[in-house]
């Protein structure tokens, strides 16, 4: 299990990742206003099948998701996904056009990002996630 939250497009998942009030859950909120699913919130389950790494929530906590000064919300969220970018809110990037890069969680490669506090991060990542990047 990681500290990370998990949301996904089109099938695509995205695995949040980063320390205790790094963004996390807010992030996960803003894409899910955007379209995307909820996979996992905090606390995140893998497993490798057929070389993809799988993501899906521990059973007691499927379908919610916390709002800080709110509380724990009711999600629609999906039983698991394939793992697509893994963005680590613990680093922030400062290239503005940054190199690929690629992290190894439980042996299976994964495109990848840095944060950013660009207001355009929860929209871009969902571009990445439904069409991909090219440089």
């Amino acid at each position: 299990m990681l500290h990370a939250s998990c949301v996904a497009v089109k099938g695509r998942g995205l695995l949040i990742t980063g320390p205790s009030g790094a963004g996390k859950s807010t992030l996960a909120l803003q894409m899910m206003a955007l379209g995307a699913d909820l996979v996992a919130d905090d606390q995140t389950m893998m497993r490798p099948r057929a070389g993809k790494l799988i993501a899906f929530a521990p059973t007691p906590t499927a379908g919610l998701i916390e709002a800080r000064f709110l509380g724990l919300l009711n999600a629609p969220h999906l039983p698991e996904t394939e793992i697509a970018l893994v963005i680590d809110l613990a680093r922030l990037e400062t290239d503005r056009l940054p190199p690929f890069r690629e992290i190894a969680i439980a042996g299976i490669t994964c495109a990848l990002a840095y944060s950013s506090a660009a207001p355009h991060l929860p929209s871009s990542l969902m571009c990445w996630l439904a069409h991909g990047r090219r440089a």
